[in-house]
């Protein structure tokens, strides 16, 4: 008696449950055309607004080398010690004329102390003063040049330390210590620009793209296999005018880029053209037996409609699936 009476109350629970979901009206959603900017992923490649070198200022031999490739450097940061042994010499012989200078111009200074008391005296003429004035006069200028040479040689000494040129990241630093540098040379390469990504895209699409465009940039590492995901928003600042083998170059701007290497490539997805596409609510899409099917509200009643869908894309903040066909524009497709 107990199981029949159970059997009774799921029976009925049953039958309401239907009723209530009979009762409840479902939405109508109503098919129109919706133009859609179509995206194209190409590889874009991270490039320096400026690298400049920082080169070594007098010819030598490396003694020492401090950066290594990737390190990031303030602008006068040591990058290398160029040493001369040439100017360790001259350096001493400098030293030794400004002595000898200095020698004679003591005794410079003395011979004219003793002809001008020889002069008052009456014991001496006027020549002999102007004689020992015009040695004064000239070892003191000689000494002069002398202590300027010495500062030439201390100057070229203290270029031997190649310093960074501004702030950036190295790139490459092609010498070793031990190794022979000549003034001019390179001793590492430096990249002081702000980031940015150069795009070469097909000529078809040459007027297509703008300037000011909106692009995706995908997640860094992942290629076309791995699908585009993206990652950070850029800005198309500038498209070249010239058109070289077929292809035009824009550069793309794209904030806080500076961990990717140069010349390192990603994905950019940017707008190269619009179109219409139907759309539906996703909600809208049965699947019966692999095959796709929405409802739609016809002078006779709803009717199922089998569509084949496409990829699923935005409208007003609405997720929408297209519709590539089955459906036409005004078509009232219910939502459950």
């Amino acid at each position: 008696m107990r199981t029949m009476r159970s059997a009774v109350a799921n029976i009925l629970l049953i039958g309401t449950a239907c009723l209530a979901v009979s009762n409840t009206k479902a939405a109508e959603f109503t098919v129109k055309a919706t133009t859609v900017t179509e995206m194209k992923a190409v590889y874009g490649q991270v490039e320096s607004r400026t690298v400049v070198p920082a080169r070594a200022r007098i010819s030598g031999t490396i003694s020492e080398v401090r950066v290594s490739e990737g390190q990031e450097v303030r602008q006068g940061d040591l990058i290398a010690t160029v040493a001369d042994d040439k100017l360790a010499l001259q350096l001493r012989a400098a030293d030794a004329k400004i002595a000898a200078l200095n020698s004679q111009l003591d005794n410079a200074r003395t011979d004219m102390q003793r002809a001008q008391d020889l002069l008052a005296k009456g014991a001496a003429a006027q020549s002999r003063v102007d004689a020992a004035r015009l040695q004064l006069d000239v070892t003191t200028n000689q000494l002069a040049a002398a202590v300027a040479d010495k500062a030439v040689i201390e100057q070229s000494t203290r270029e031997g330390q190649t310093l960074a040129p501004a702030n950036g990241r190295v790139l490459t630093v092609p010498v070793t210590t031990g190794s022979v540098a000549m003034a001019g040379e390179p001793i590492a390469r430096i990249a002081s620009g702000q980031y940015y990504l150069r795009l070469s895209l097909p000529e078809r699409h040459a007027v297509e793209i703008a300037e000011g465009a909106t692009v995706d940039i995908g997640e860094r590492g992942t290629g076309s296999n791995a699908g585009f995901v993206k990652a950070r928003e850029g800005r198309i600042a500038k498209v070249y005018p010239e058109i070289e083998s077929g292809r035009v170059i824009a550069d793309v701007e794209v904030a806080d880029i500076g961990t990717y290497f140069v010349n390192e490539r990603t994905l950019v997805s940017i707008p190269v053209g619009s179109r219409a596409m139907l759309g539906v609510p996703p909600q809208a899409v049965r699947t019966i037996h692999g095959v796709d099917y929405v409802r739609v509200e016809t002078a006779n009643g709803p009717l199922d409609v089998a569509v084949v869908l496409g990829e699923r894309f935005e409208d007003a903040g609405e997720q929408r699936i297209e519709v590539l066909t089955g459906l036409a524009e005004g078509d009232q497709v219910i939502v459950p």
